[in-house]
């Protein structure tokens, strides 16, 4: 648990109205920049007011509420906005594993924020305004394997489909990892600008080195009311509109997709519950179309009964059966067993969280962890007991292509 060296506690906090500030990623200096965007509007922050590392284990939700209550609690905040979002957040990326190290919430020194229509910045201190720098290429960028090459990675889907059809578990989401490394320094607000751009309808995010632009809203609460959007099942784009019509319908069509999406709609349904006093769930999922690949989509709205925060709702709904499976122990176990990784923040929790309990939260697909010159990218999918290994593989790959892009441009 830190401060910022040359904050003092309480936080001093500001948040005044602006006019538009054009290009919120346009505002980012190069260092450590947090970002949550979705068509152009969300909140980007920079600076470090406080910070802590989350430790790991089965209360690590419960120890980062009270991290951020005694925070947020102790502030003095002066917020002529007062909407979601505006006084004190703090971001965060939370481990997909309970037991690994490496969950982070961060509250900048500095953000700022565009939501419908209204702008504003947040300052803590004296918060730094950083200079905006020229953004630089990352140069020739070569990959290498992972922790599994891909034929090892397809006797892993054969091993987990095999033990589906023998009853062990009805589905688990198998993930691998794909290392890159550039020839110069890997800029994060580069990454940020080419996936907001091109994957608009996605939740493009930054917090401590987990870059990504993510499908899936595990959750968004404001006020009492929650949003989730479910994504299971998937498929690529096709090679021409018909192409892409064609596969649009074989996926809405297909057994096996249609059957994991079941499983991740029951999984935030049995989540959501307990903790709302009304819960909608529609009847038949729709197709959401990206540049790159095509899901089956649900969307899930309800109205919380007791006040939790977005934090409490997001430690009751990870993992859902979308990134870990059903059961959800016994996927979790297969996939410690079987992946031969640590996913670190890949398909856990990221977003934000401000000093009302609002907030959006993501589940963090389509992303890498980037150190330098070097970047971890991560992709992977569900699987069923009639699971193919080399579609399985082409569909990762398919889901790779969203952070190659994001390097290679």
């Amino acid at each position: 648990m830190s401060v910022a060296l040359g904050i003092t506690r309480p936080l001093p906090v500001r948040t005044t109205s602006i006019g538009d500030p054009g290009d919120l990623l346009h505002s980012l200096p190069k260092t450590a920049p947090y970002a949550w965007i979705r068509h152009g509007e969300g909140l980007v922050g920079w600076g470090e007011a406080a910070r802590t590392e989350i430790p790991p284990g089965p209360g690590r939700f419960t120890w980062a509420r009270q991290w951020l209550t005694e925070i947020f609690n102790d502030a003095h905040i002066n917020d002529d906005v007062r909407t979601p979002g505006s006084g004190p957040v703090a971001f965060g990326t939370f481990t997909f594993d309970e037991d690994s190290p490496g969950s982070v919430l961060i509250v900048p020194q500095a953000i700022l924020a565009r939501r419908d229509g209204q702008a504003w910045l947040t300052t803590i201190g004296d918060a730094p305004l950083e200079p905006h720098t020229p953004i630089h290429e990352p140069g020739r960028i070569s990959y290498g394997d992972g922790s599994l090459t891909a034929p090892e990675w397809e006797t892993v889907v054969a091993k987990a489909a095999q033990r589906i059809r023998d009853g062990e578990l009805d589905k688990v989401v198998l993930a691998r990892d794909l290392l890159a490394t550039a020839e110069h320094p890997i800029d994060i607000r580069l990454l940020l600008t080419r996936l907001a751009t091109r994957y608009p309808e996605c939740y493009t995010f930054s917090v401590a080195g987990l870059v990504g632009a993510t499908p899936e809203l595990l959750i968004r609460r404001t006020g009492q009311d929650i949003e989730s959007l479910v994504l299971a099942g998937t498929t690529p784009r096709g090679t021409g509109p018909g192409d892409d019509l064609t596969r649009g319908q074989a996926l809405l069509d297909s057994a096996k997709d249609r059957h994991e999406h079941e499983y991740a709609i029951a999984s935030v349904r049995q989540a959501l519950a307990p903790l709302c006093s009304t819960l909608r769930t529609p009847d038949e999922p729709e197709l959401l179309v990206l540049p790159n690949v095509q899901h089956l989509a649900s969307h899930v709205t309800g109205t919380l009964a007791d006040g939790a925060s977005v934090l409490d709702v997001v430690a009751a709904m990870h993992p859902t059966a979308a990134v870990g499976g059903t059961p959800t122990q016994t996927a979790i176990n297969a996939i410690r067993e079987l992946e031969g990784m640590d996913r670190a923040g890949y398909a856990g929790p990221v977003g934000w969280i401000d000093a009302h309990g609002d907030g959006e939260w993501g589940i963090a697909l389509r992303s890498g962890l980037i150190n330098g010159r070097t970047a971890r990218l991560f992709a992977g999918g569900g699987i069923m007991g009639d699971s193919d290994p080399a579609s399985e593989l082409a569909e990762a790959q398919a889901k790779f292509r969203v952070m190659q892009y994001a390097l290679e441009g």
